[in-house]
């Protein structure tokens, strides 16, 4: 699993989460959308954990141009906005699932 957010403490507790599964691990974490793309391409992540904001260019935009190059690729949005408050193309970039951060759990990673 690859891990992209831009804060630290989440990226924490979304790596403990995956090292709680067996079988996952973690393949590395990026903090800016552009690095995310960059990793995703260079690791081959099967599952990549994207946070919707980042500092350049946003999780959606990121998750598109992963999946461009590497379309097995499963993308997970993850942010804190309630569905209904998603930002235009979050439901249409591709990703295949999308969960609020204080949702996200083993259950949750498991599903996939």
């Amino acid at each position: 699993m690859l891990i992209v957010d831009d804060q630290r403490p989440f990226r924490s507790v979304a790596r403990a989460l995956v090292g709680a599964l067996p079988g996952w691990r973690v393949l590395g974490e990026a903090e800016t959308g552009h690095d995310a793309v960059t990793q995703a391409l260079a690791v081959r992540p099967a599952v990549v954990l994207m946070d919707i904001h980042l500092p350049d260019i946003s999780g959606i935009e990121a998750t598109r141009l992963i999946l461009a190059a590497a379309p097995a690729t499963k993308v997970v949005l993850v942010s804190s906005y309630a569905v209904d408050d998603l930002p235009p193309g979050a439901l249409t970039c591709g990703a295949v699932r999308y969960i609020r951060k204080d949702e996200l759990s083993t259950a949750q990673l498991r599903a996939l």
